[in-house]
């Protein structure tokens, strides 16, 4: 394949594409969910109002820009993807848990969502929110089997009761059951809390 220089980068001494020339190269083998994965991936940072900040592997904007200037590159049609990547994805699996609500035609959740407290305080930050229905998605992988953070689970579940959200959990065993497993445990919360009604 001939790539041009402005493509290559030198990481550890060793010359590799640019993570924008990779993730187009990635579009002639992956599926498209895994192509979005992928993307969301590269592109998320945190600005949380706790923790530590983080950055992108390349930013969203400048994503877009580089994919606006390829011309005749394998792989660019199924970059069409971009348009799906968010920013502040915490995991493969929450992208995922998205891809199959917006696939399944269900009201938009946004990714790493505050919450707010009454007097405009963020309460929390969670994995994708659906602020008209207040219905909020976590999902719970390995580390949140722990004693230590099952206590900040169960305060965090409190709080979200307190202020008028119903919160689904979904975890591994949830995305084994497959897409329409998880759009129905969400569908129904949904309607649960008005979605549908005319």
């Amino acid at each position: 394949m001939a790539v041009p220089s402005r493509d290559i980068i030198v990481r550890q001494g060793v010359r590799v594409t640019s993570a924008a020339r990779t993730w187009i190269d990635l579009a002639t083998d992956l599926s498209l969910r895994d192509l979005i994965v992928a993307g969301d991936f590269l592109v998320s940072c945190h600005q949380r109002s706790y923790g530590n900040c983080t950055e992108p592997v390349i930013g969203l904007e400048t994503l877009g820009n580089f994919l606006s200037s390829q011309r005749n590159v394998p792989g660019l049609v199924s970059a069409r993807a971009y348009g799906r990547l968010r920013v502040g994805v915490d995991s493969p699996p929450e992208t995922k848990v998205r891809i199959i609500l917006e696939d399944g035609g269900l009201p938009r959740f946004t990714v790493d969502c505050p919450i707010l407290m009454p007097d405009g305080d963020v309460a929390q930050w969670v994995d994708l929110a659906n602020e008209e229905f207040r219905v909020m998605i976590e999902y719970d992988g390995a580390h949140h089997l722990t004693p230590e953070q099952q206590f900040r689970d169960m305060q965090r579940d409190a709080r979200a009761v307190e202020l008028g959200w119903t919160q689904i959990k979904i975890n591994q065993l949830d995305l084994r059951h497959g897409p329409k497993w998880i759009e129905g445990k969400v569908r129904r919360v949904l309607e649960r809390r008005g979605y549908g009604r005319p």
